[in-house]
């Protein structure tokens, strides 16, 4: 059975974030996020000249207090003084006041309805001032929910569930609609791909239930680095992209931010082919149904493009029509390569696990280590054959990082400046040991729990 791969855009209304227009009339915005400390200012303008330079759309800061607001409005200025016109966001948890101290200063604040606030008349008050600002300002706001860092109340209610993550998402954003306010982007992340998308799919169901067509930001959480990171983040985000899903993207890697931005490029144009049909002439896609065999065959040349493009078809083909085995095909590349890149897509999609998975964040302005030589170190550590099947987190800081790495076999979390707390699934076994321990001390609980 042929797949036809054509590309139909879903109707969502337009967002303004200062300049920049977002929505479905407009092309699918890139974006990406400093990993250096906010209140490092003359940093921050340089991470943010050379993503501008490099292509992003937006660009987002962590601010975790007053401080850092006053260290974003320095960045702000700088940046325009300059010339730079991308528009900042603001990254916020926890502090409400925060958030509405930042929505007078950047063009976009995100915040996180599981720590926003904790019951519906709080959430009510908080987040009506917010929007008050926000008008005044005419700031946008993205509600961004995060797998495993819902609040207890919605946890009681619903579990870590996709249906618990779309509730905790459309409690605030039907509070935005009763106050007139729809300058609004929507976000729903996950590190686990499927739950990813599954969870987006239902929140466009039910906001078409509802007559709402907001846009939605695209983005699999704590992807990691490397090939494996590229080929996780094309597996969540093209699987909804394939579907017309997604209005603006970000691929996050443990790497340096201005990386990110030719793999989401690389991802947008791929399925936004003005032709209506994606590399129509060399790519297609295929399952055999009495093998059950879906395949896969494109003849670009470039290998790293290949596999972006492979994952992103591939995923949700697999998912749909129940697939475990999958076949790559190319006239330029060995069956070794394709036959390694197969076995990676089906463990990124969560189909196997033949080795073991690295889950990490990309790092911000919280991380107080240094997180690309820890996961560089922690992969060497790791590639014994006899961790394979382990799924083991590495996460920049504590705000959201024993919440999403929810389903790792273990986590090693930054505490503290220089300090980890490791995790055995959701429980913390050793805490604020010195990071200079912290590989080793990973190696020796799971040995332990292992033999």
């Amino acid at each position: 059975m042929t797949i036809l791969l054509k590309y139909t855009r879903r109707d969502t209304s337009t967002t303004q974030i200062g300049g920049l227009f977002l929505g479905s009339e407009y092309p699918i915005r890139i974006q990406t996020m400093a990993n250096v400390s906010t209140d490092d200012v003359a940093l921050s303008v340089a991470q943010a000249r050379r993503c501008a330079n490099a292509g992003a759309d937006l660009f987002r800061f962590t601010t975790q207090g007053i401080r850092e607001v006053e260290s974003v409005s320095e960045i702000c200025r700088q940046l325009r003084n300059e010339g730079i016109a991308m528009p900042i966001v603001a990254d916020i948890h926890f502090r409400s006041d925060v958030a509405d101290a930042a929505a007078r200063i950047v063009e976009k604040v995100r915040i996180n309805p599981g720590n926003y606030a904790k019951e519906p008349a709080e959430i009510r008050t908080r987040f009506t001032h917010l929007l008050q600002i926000c008008k005044q300002y005419n700031t946008a706001i993205r509600i961004g929910v995060n797998h495993g860092s819902l609040s207890p109340r919605i946890m009681d209610r619903f579990g870590d569930t996709p249906e618990g993550m779309v509730e905790s998402c459309m409690e605030f954003l039907r509070i935005a609609v009763e106050e007139d306010f729809r300058n609004i982007i929507l976000s729903i992340k996950a590190s686990n791909t499927r739950v990813m998308v599954e969870t987006v799919r239902l929140l466009v169901a039910t906001m078409d239930k509802e007559d709402m067509h907001f846009p939605l930001h695209l983005g699999v959480t704590e992807a990691g680095e490397g090939e494996d990171g590229r080929i996780k983040s094309a597996v969540g985000i093209g699987a909804l992209l394939a579907e017309g899903i997604g209005d603006t993207v970000r691929v996050s890697l443990s790497e340096e931010p201005e990386a990110e931005i030719p793999v989401a490029q690389d991802l947008v144009t791929y399925f936004t082919n003005p032709s209506g049909q994606r590399y129509a002439a060399t790519t297609s896609l295929r399952l055999d149904e009495t093998s059950q065999t879906t395949i896969y065959q494109c003849a670009e040349s470039d290998w790293t493009r290949y596999q972006l493009f492979a994952a992103a078809e591939c995923g949700r083909i697999l998912w749909q029509y129940g697939s475990r085995s999958l076949r790559l095909e190319s006239p330029v590349f060995s069956r070794e390569q394709l036959d390694e890149l197969a076995r990676n897509i089906l463990q990124a999609a969560g189909l196997v696990r033949y080795k073991t998975e690295f889950v990490s964040c990309p790092g911000c302005g919280r991380t107080m280590f240094d997180l690309q030589q820890t996961v560089h170190s922690i992969k060497a550590a790791f590639q014994d054959p006899a961790f394979a099947g382990l799924k083991i987190a590495v996460m920049g800081c504590i705000v959201n990082g024993p919440g999403e790495m929810a389903d790792a076999d273990y986590g090693y979390v930054g505490a503290g400046r220089d300090r980890i707390s490791l995790y055995r699934k959701k429980e913390c076994v050793l805490k604020n040991i010195p990071q200079a321990e912290a590989v080793a001390r990973l190696k020796e609980l799971i040995q332990q729990d292992t033999h």
